[in-house]
Formats: C-alpha cells, structure tokens, sequence
C-alpha cells in the first residue's frame, strides 16, 4: 500500500448524491492545477496571441469535411447537428445583451447557481476568472463580463466506448446539444437573480477553456490534452458562461493526475495515429503532453472523429477516485495493458488489442496545411507549374473565387469547436 498524500473531496456524480473521496498517493503529489511559468504565459499571450485553428488551420478542416461527408452516414448526422445546433448557437449570442429581471440583493450567490447547475444536469461546476490570456484574436470583444462559470456535461458512457463510431458521433453531437439548451437555462436563472449572464456555446468559444476548467477545480489535463473530471475524466462536454454576478471563485486541485498521466500512457501508446507525446514539454508557459496535430487531424477525418485517447482513459472508464485508489493499493494503473480497456476497432482495418497497432502508409499523413488563403495561394502554385510555370487569366480568376470563399469562411464561426482544438494551441 503506497502512503496516502492528501485526499480530495468532491461532490457526487449526481444532484443529491453523496460527496466522492479521492486519494493522491504522496508519489503522485505535483502542485494543484497545471505547472506553469506566469510570465510566460504573459509573454506569450501578449507577443504571440492565440488564434483558432478554425482559422490558421483552415485548409485542413475543409479536407477533413470532405472525408467526413464521403462517408453517408455520417454526412447526414452532421448536417443534422449543424441545423439543430444553429439556433442554439444563435439564441446564446442573444444573451450577452440580456438584462436581469430582478435587482441583485448583493448576496454572494455562488452556492445557488451551482445548485441550479447540477440540477440541471451538469456533472461539474466550478467558478473562475474570465482568463484573456487564453483568448482568441479572431474572439477578442466578445465576451463582456469578468466572472467564468466553468461547465462540464458527461457524455453518455455505452456509445462512447464504441468509440471510433457513427454511435459515438452521434452521442457527441447530441451532449453539446443537451448542454448548450441547459446553459441557456442556467443563463435565464442567474439573471433572475439579477445578475447578466453570457452563454458561451462551446461551438462558438471564445478560446481553449481547459485553463480556466482547471483553476476553477474542476479536474486536470491529461496527457490526452483533454480536462479529466474526477467522475468521467474526459468523457465530457465543456461549455461556459460569464457573468457579473457576485461569486466566489474556486481554486485549482491537485487530482495527481499530473503525475499519473506518466505512469499511464495509455492513451500515448494506443493512439492508431501516435499523435501524442510521450514526455511533456513547457508550451507557452504551462507544462503538458504536446500533440502532433499534423498526425491527428488525418486520423480523425478518416476514422469516424477518433477519440481512441478518450476511449482508452482508466478515469474516463473507472472514475478517478476507483482508478486512484486501485494505484494506491497495487502500485498499478487499473485496466492497463487489458483487452477492456485498450481495445478498439476501426472501420475496413480491424480490432487492435493491447500491444497491436494500426500501420498506416506516409502518404495517408499528407493533408493541406495553412489557412485558407495559404492553401489557395498554393493551388495556384501547382495550376502554374502544371502549366509550365505560366499564370494565366482563368488561374487568377480562379484564385480570386477561393480567396472571396476564405474570407466568408474566416467570418463564420459557427462550425467551431472548442474541444477538439484545446491541445492544438
């Protein structure tokens, strides 16, 4: 039995039910929340700024869709979820400009809306700064309040471990639907307490939220570059929403994930697309496990969205206080190296068990890289060299109609989403 360090309580997984203790073996003891260098992370955010990749990384998205949609399942469920979640994108938008209903009493109102919160279905709630720092470029203005009400909603369990899956595709579509429709609630509830409340859908982020999730305690980042939730570890949709409402905030936990990550490895070693970095690095000021996106995004557009490093998680699996108190007891990381755990199949390739991995050739990695513009520029490129090296009329002409296509694009934000970019950054 390894000697306990400190223990974490945190509530149960349900409205009601008893509060879970977590135990952190001493050797797991890092420091709460993500080990970071502040003045980094000031540095950065104020000489190289975030910016979407739904920008920057534009071309690849519209070669991904393009995957996406030759599969004709798949096609209709995400143009399903496009109409259906429009107007919950839309009716969001609306609330940063809604007025309370009431006067505010003054009270410190904290312990009502997270009541609300979880009684409206949400698995964690946690309250935070609104932290600029980790705003994008493309962002900047949109939100207008300073407090963040951190929100994390679980994914249902069953399909997801089908994952890669038309199932699990449609259980990840369907949660950012459910919890986009109870934050618009949330939102009607707290400006009855006469406070204003900004519903931020989280496909309509104004940058990665993981920071802000961590220091409002709401768990830590897995070596996945996923929040792992004490109950569903990353099984969970992430939304937030601002207000100026007088709150408390929370403060960052140490789960012992920080240290477990690298213990575990599950998720680096059976990633069909090893995407994932064994060994963390310090990134623009915080320390993590950096993923190679240039070998993700090919894996996600071809193989139903991926999510094997979701799948794959004991936490997400076992939940974080089973998972850490088997490692306290045995030394070992609960599930590894079974078919249980590990397992997956992927459409015309097969089952991998632990140990077997997908073999993919180099040419299935090549993707466009860039923006919009970039991509189109060399579009025109390699019309020219076909041609000999000469640019034509029809060649510019043409060029023109993509670069018109790329500024509509860069305009509409609606087909971004937050989650799958947090590593990216």
């Amino acid at each position: 039995m390894l000697k306990i360090g400190h223990k974490v309580t945190r509530p149960g997984r349900k409205w009601g039910d008893a509060p879970v203790e977590i135990t952190v073996p001493e050797e797991l003891e890092t420091v709460p929340g993500i080990p970071n260098n502040q003045r980094e992370v000031d540095w950065y955010a104020r000489e190289y700024p975030l910016e979407t990749i739904q920008i920057t990384e534009r071309a690849s998205r519209e070669w991904a869709n393009t995957w996406r949609d030759a599969h004709s399942e798949m096609r209709e469920i995400r143009k399903e979820h496009d109409k259906l979640n429009r107007s919950l994108i839309l009716s969001a938008r609306l609330t940063a400009d809604m007025e309370p209903t009431v006067e505010p009493t003054g009270e410190d109102v904290t312990q009502l809306i997270k009541d609300k919160a979880r009684q409206l279905g949400y698995l964690e709630v946690g309250m935070t700064a609104y932290d600029y720092r980790y705003e994008y470029q493309a962002r900047r203005d949109f939100n207008k309040y300073p407090n963040a009400i951190c929100l994390a909603y679980e994914q249902d369990y069953e399909p997801t471990q089908t994952i890669p899956s038309v199932a699990a595709e449609i259980v990840h579509s369907s949660t950012y639907r459910t919890q986009a429709a109870a934050g618009l609630e949330l939102g009607n509830f707290i400006r009855s307490l006469g406070y204003h409340a900004q519903v931020i859908h989280s496909s309509d982020a104004t940058g990665p939220v993981i920071p802000m999730f961590v220091n409002a305690g709401l768990g830590s980042l897995g070596a996945c570059g996923y929040l792992l939730t004490p109950h569903a570890g990353n099984r969970n949709r992430l939304m937030m929403i601002t207000t100026d409402a007088n709150v408390s905030y929370d403060q960052p936990v140490d789960y012992g994930i920080h240290a477990f990550c690298q213990v575990c490895q599950v998720c680096v070693n059976r990633c069909p697309g090893r995407a994932l970095m064994r060994d963390k690095i310090w990134w623009r000021g915080i320390e993590k496990n950096k993923l190679y996106f240039k070998r993700c995004r090919p894996v996600m557009a071809r193989y139903l969205g991926c999510g094997v490093c979701m799948k794959v998680c004991p936490v997400q699996k076992y939940g974080m206080a089973t998972v850490m108190a088997h490692y306290a007891e045995t030394g070992q990381v609960l599930g590894k190296g079974t078919h249980d755990l590990e397992g997956y199949t992927l459409e015309g390739k097969g089952y991998f068990g632990p140990g077997e991995m997908p073999v993919f050739e180099s040419s299935f990695f090549d993707m466009p890289h860039g923006d919009s513009d970039e991509w189109a520029f060399e579009r025109l490129k390699h019309r020219a060299l076909a041609a000999g090296g000469k640019v034509t009329d029809d060649m510019i002409e043409e060029f023109k109609k993509e670069l018109a296509v790329a500024l509509v694009q860069e305009k509409d934000v609606m087909a971004m989403t937050s989650v799958e970019e947090e590593d990216y950054i």
